[in-house]
């Protein structure tokens, strides 16, 4: 109620991967051939994908993608950055919270925030768990999931649009491709989700 209202943010985090090859769920062939589906090499291919939901009076969706692997400290820096606002890097947490000696934050995020996320071993490593209290006093508060709970997590049901309704194609060559074809898969659902949201407010 209070994201409706917009006084408080609620932001469901997760993380995803894009391979060079996307399942395929069902496909159509002439009578009489056999569909074929193409398959790239995945090694050392793969898109791994920061992503996150803002509901409310403004949804969005957010994204950052990455070759590396996503760990406690690439999770504290899209918090931080991408999710926070706040300025400057992840490094600057601390003095953001506390100040210098005065145990007083000197920067808080505009509104109160909630980020919601699943138990990934990621996001519940001490890098990340033990910045709560930092993150708290400006503003954002890491919420966990109950383990085995993905239902609850309505970012979820973002990448499956994206993965089976909004990709491209199912096969790409290249990183730059797969690259591509997400952002664009990616943007497809932010512009449902936006104009979605403004229908609903006309029509409220």
């Amino acid at each position: 109620m209070e994201a409706d209202a917009g006084t408080h943010d609620l932001i469901f985090f997760d993380e995803s991967g894009f391979a060079p090859t996307m399942p395929t769920g069902y496909t159509w062939s002439r009578i009489g051939q056999r569909a074929m589906v193409p398959r790239e090499d995945k090694s050392d291919r793969r898109i791994n994908v920061l992503g996150a939901l803002v509901v409310g009076t403004g949804p969005d969706p957010l994204w950052e993608h990455t070759r590396g692997k996503i760990d406690a400290p690439v999770l504290l820096e899209f918090v931080c950055c991408r999710l926070a606002g706040l300025p400057g890097r992840a490094g600057v947490l601390p003095l953001a919270a506390d100040g210098v000696g005065a145990q007083l934050p000197v920067w808080r995020h505009c509104r109160p925030c909630t980020v919601v996320l699943d138990n990934a071993s990621a996001n519940i490593d001490k890098a990340l768990k033990d910045r709560r209290d930092e993150l708290a006093k400006i503003g954002v508060e890491l919420f966990y999931l109950p383990s085995r709970s993905p239902e609850l997590n309505d970012i979820e049901r973002v990448w499956r649009s994206v993965k089976y309704e909004d990709y491209p194609h199912r096969a790409h060559t290249g990183i730059e491709a797969i690259a591509a074809a997400m952002d664009q898969a990616l943007n497809r659902q932010r512009n449902r989700i936006q104009g979605s949201a403004a229908n609903f407010t006309r029509t409220a």
